[in-house]
């Protein structure tokens, strides 16, 4: 089932592999893994952005590995030699070999698109644009008074859940488990105004913040980025695998990624308008804190619903209309792609 769900939908899904902080310069490319395909991002000569498989045409070698800056990608194999723009350069001692040609010998592209401090990737030649599938969320984004071109990442973390991917899913897209699990979360959110919206390929989940009493100082009041306003908190999820939660003072980015029918891997970054010193740093320190302890919960949520699934005794329940309708429209999903 894993390597049906990677070749339906991950595989035909816009997924964030990079940072553009790490492709900013000329010369700049990132090697990486997008379940099981090796794929390499470059900024060419010209400054355009471009991903290919990271897999040389002669034998199958890695044209790069890491990240860095270079002029050219050059298979430690054999040595066979790219230019950033999946050109090939050179292919040593191939004088005399017939009906071949450098110029018919590149390395197969990628679709690639940048938004924010992200690079998307898209390995289905006939998908559409990552404008035409997320842009709506940008918009609104942008509507709601947050500039993620202002955005910083201040730290990376990794989790390793032991659940299946799409229980730990599941567990985001509905807020009807914040009282019983979320203990802190509930006290921050006004959990009677939680509300969920589907849409064609993503969902939105949002609530007001209850009010705020008086803070110590500006700098551990969450609000200090983005003054006295105090928006809702914004959790958006993109079919299949990836959020972005948007709060007063710092946006977090999610990638959910199996690695076996029972585990998963979560990649939590979170990025902030300015690096901050003092107050503001030990605020940012508190919003990072108070994150891991949900994700902790909900790593514990999900590790005993996967041991309640594989117990046999389990079939199927119902869901809350009021509650689940983004659970139910994220199943619904998954069926389609995999009978498509």
């Amino acid at each position: 089932m894993l390597q049906l769900e990677r070749e339906k939908i991950f595989w035909r899904s816009w997924q964030p592999v990079a940072g553009s902080a790490a492709l900013r310069r000329h010369g700049d490319y990132v090697a990486c893994d997008l379940q099981g395909k090796p794929l390499v991002v470059t900024r060419d000569a010209a400054g355009c952005l471009r991903a290919f498989f990271n897999v040389c045409r002669h034998r199958a070698g890695p044209v790069a590995s890491g990240k860095g800056n270079r002029k050219s990608l050059q298979c430690r194999y054999h040595g066979w030699t790219y230019g950033l723009d999946g050109k090939l350069l050179s292919a040593p001692e191939f004088e005399g070999v017939e009906d071949w040609g450098a110029e018919q010998v590149c390395l197969p592209s990628v679709n690639v698109a940048e938004w924010g401090p992200w690079v998307f990737v898209n390995l289905d030649a006939q998908c559409e644009s990552l404008e035409e599938s997320q842009g709506p969320i940008w918009r609104e984004v942008a509507a709601a008074g947050f500039d993620v071109s202002k955005l910083g990442l201040l730290e990376r973390r990794e989790y390793v859940v032991e659940a299946n991917w799409k229980v730990y899913i599941d567990n985001f897209l509905e807020g009807y488990h914040i009282p019983i699990a979320h203990p802190g979360l509930f006290r921050e959110l006004d959990y009677e105004q939680y509300r969920v919206e589907t849409f064609r390929n993503y969902s939105k989940q949002h609530a007001p913040f209850r009010p705020l009493g008086a803070a110590p100082s500006a700098g551990q009041d969450r609000r200090y980025l983005r003054g006295a306003a105090e928006p809702d908190a914004l959790y958006y999820w993109l079919f299949p695998n990836v959020m972005f939660n948007f709060y007063p003072d710092n946006l977090q980015i999610n990638i959910v990624l199996p690695l076996d029918a029972q585990r998963t891997l979560t990649i939590f970054e979170w990025y902030f308008a300015q690096p901050g010193t003092g107050a503001g740093w030990e605020s940012m320190q508190q919003s990072i804190a108070f994150s891991d302890e949900v994700q902790r919960e909900d790593m514990e949520i999900c590790r005993a619903v996967q041991l309640g699934l594989q117990s046999g005794v389990y079939d199927r329940g119902r869901f809350s209309v009021k509650r689940e309708n983004g659970v139910h429209h994220f199943q619904q999903l998954v069926h389609a792609h995999l009978t498509n």
